[in-house]
Formats: C-alpha cells, structure tokens, sequence
C-alpha cells in the first residue's frame, strides 16, 4: 500500500476499501445534531442550574463522533454529574442517562424532518468515483439516526455496508474512541483495515481509525482543527473531499 501525507494526497482508489464516517463528512448532520445538543442542554442546564453553561467546546470534547448515551454522561461527569444510565427505551422525559439521550434525538428528529438535508457535493462526487473505479465503501457512524439520514440526503442506495449506533448497541461495541465500528465495519466489507482507508472530522472517530490501524486516515476539517486531527492521528487532512476526487 501507497503511503500518504498532507504533501501528496493519496488516490484512494488504491486502497482495498474507503470507510466513512457519515455526519460532517458525507453529510452536514453535524451541524444539527450540534444545534439539537445545543438546544437539549441549554434547556436542561436552565432546569438544572447546572454551571458552566453549555457550549460549542463540550460538543467537540465530550459529544462529537461518540454514542449518543456515552456522549451524555461524558458531558454530565464534566460537570460532576451522575444520572442513573436507565435503559435505551426510558421516555425523553425521564431524567436517566438515556432518557436524556432520547430527549436530544427527539430534538434531532424534528429538525431534520423540518428542514431537511443534503450531502456535501464534493463527498458525493469522491463516493461515486469509488464506485466507479470498483473500490467497496461503508458508512460508519456512531449514530442511531444514520439510516434516516442517509435517506433523507438521497445517498442511501450507494453504500452497501452501514456500520450505524443501532448495530453498535446490538453488537456491544465500543463507542469510538475506541476501534470497534471500523474494525467491525471492515469486517462486514470483507477488507483488512491495514489495506483500507477511513475518512473521519471528529477527534474521537480519527483516534478510532487509527486505533483500528487503518492505512490511510482522513481527517476532514469541518471545525475540529487540522492540527488536533492530526494529533489524534489523521495522515491526512483536507477541507472537503472534493481535494481527493482527480
């Protein structure tokens, strides 16, 4: 396998299989899922008086790329906080840790439902090459929504392989940081991780990656910075995917 770094992009195409995550990589859900956490702990911090307030820093330090109920009580143990763990079918109202999971995807739901969404074009245009140069793909996402997205962005029938949070809580892998999803996803497509590449933007999915010893692994700057990327072990960094595509 081709090594890669940010001096010489890599042609993905020589790689035995191309990993993605799927929110801020394949799709801007990030972004509502960041507005749905948002409006979620900002409204249960009020209720609570829970200090410091909410903010864009807890997103990417305790929520981004994670689980959603392990990315609930990262958040709350930040704040000395513990909540009963509850189970996956609590009502959104019950102040569990997963009941305040739900109560966020409740929130989630609703946005995407309302105003939609649509795939970033130039991850598009990088999945269709693969496509067409034969090379296997997954999505691998530590959400439960990732199903409904996918759908709701047009992009579902591309993938053959969806490695999402509903398989994870099935299967009782460990959220990313950890490697399980990728090494699991890389299972299903049939592929080592040391011959395949994994595409990420959050700091905790680029240590899962490279925790999974993939060969190449991407990180997509869409906030998180190229420099912390890099510090959790992208090999490479670009802005969009479309830097990838020719």
């Amino acid at each position: 396998m081709p090594e890669a770094n940010d001096t010489q992009l890599p042609d993905l195409t020589a790689y035995d299989a191309v990993l993605f995550d799927l929110d801020g990589v394949l799709t801007p859900t990030a972004e509502v899922h960041m507005r749905a956490w948002q409006t979620m702990f900002d409204r249960l911090f009020a209720d609570w008086h829970i200090e410091p307030p909410y903010s864009e820093r807890d997103y990417f330090e305790h929520l981004d790329g994670k689980k959603r109920y392990d990315g609930v009580a990262s958040l709350l143990r930040s704040r000395d906080i513990e909540v009963p763990w509850g189970d996956p079918s609590d009502p959104s109202t019950a102040d569990t840790v997963c009941g305040i999971g739900n109560r966020k995807n409740d929130v989630f739901s609703s946005l995407l439902r309302t105003e939609g969404i649509a795939p970033y074009p130039g991850s598009v245009r990088l999945v269709d090459r693969l496509r067409a140069a034969g090379v296997p793909i997954a999505v691998v996402s530590s959400s439960k929504n990732a199903e409904e997205v996918l759908q709701a962005a047009g992009i579902r029938d591309r993938f053959p392989v969806v490695m999402d949070g509903v398989i994870a809580e099935r299967d009782h892998l460990r959220s990313k940081p950890a490697p399980d999803v990728f090494v699991e996803a890389a299972r299903m497509l049939g592929v080592e991780p040391a011959r395949s590449v994994a595409v990420e933007d959050a700091i905790s999915g680029v240590e899962s990656a490279a925790a999974g010893g993939f060969a190449v692994v991407v990180g997509v700057d869409r906030g998180a910075g190229a420099d912390a990327l890099r510090e959790a072990g992208a090999t490479v960094v670009v802005d969009d995917l479309a830097a990838l595509v020719d």
